[in-house]
């Protein structure tokens, strides 16, 4: 395999891997939440800074997409 393709698989296996971790934060987050019976102004502030971390690294994706796109490496 040439090292292109290496490249496409490593990312390809990043973007993946971070969003299960995203998907198990938010389950974590979830039940400690539920268990604690944290009023709804708590799970709103909870949910909205894992939400906020979730859209950092999409818009690191977007970003990169579109600089590898214009040429900008």
């Amino acid at each position: 395999m040439l090292a292109q393709h290496y490249e496409l698989i490593e990312s390809i296996a990043l973007n993946i891997g971070l969003f299960i971790l995203f998907i198990l934060m938010g389950y974590a987050i979830h039940d400690v939440l539920s268990k604690n019976d944290v009023p709804k102004s708590g799970r709103f502030i909870a949910y909205g800074v894992l939400l906020l971390g979730a859209m950092g690294f999409v818009a690191k994706g977007l970003i990169q997409l579109f600089w590898q796109a214009s040429g900008i490496n």
